[in-house]
Order: C-alpha cells, then sequence, then structure tokens
C-alpha cells in the first residue's frame, strides 16, 4: 500500500516497514545515511534509487514527525 508519495508498507518487505517503492531499501535507511554524511549521489549510487525517491523519504520523515508530540517531564 502507498501511504505517501513513492513510499510503501508491504508485511512482505522488510516486515512492513515504510520503503522506497519499487525497491527494499527502507525510509529509515535513507535518512541514517544522509544523517551519516553521504551524499544524495553517493545513496543513489549506493542503493540505487534516484532523488525523487530520496526527497520522498525526507519529506515523508518531515511528516511523520510533525505529528509526534513530545512532552517535558519535570
Amino acid at each position: 500500500m502507498e501511504i505517501a508519495h513513492r513510499i510503501i508498507v508491504d508485511e512482505k518487505i522488510r516486515f512492513g516497514k515504510p520503503v522506497i517503492k519499487g525497491t527494499r531499501v527502507p525510509v529509515e535507511l535513507v535518512i541514517g545515511k544522509l544523517a551519516g554524511g553521504m551524499t544524495y549521489d553517493e545513496v543513489m549510487t549506493e542503493y540505487d534509487i534516484t532523488k525523487e525517491d530520496i526527497l520522498a523519504a525526507l519529506d515523508y520523515a518531515a511528516k511523520h514527525l510533525s505529528g509526534e508530540e513530545v512532552r517535558a517531564i519535570a
């Protein structure tokens, strides 16, 4: 099932984690590699995905985090 542009979940692929459509590349992996310092080009080459796929992963992560609620405990 497509849950966002270019992002799908399928219980038979990566245990139902969000992945780039048409691949087995998890969104969390893409975000982690970028956070670790890899460039878009390096991620695209390493995982055979497009810039559009990377941008879709970033958009999905941003939207997912925007709904997260954090409460300070004093």
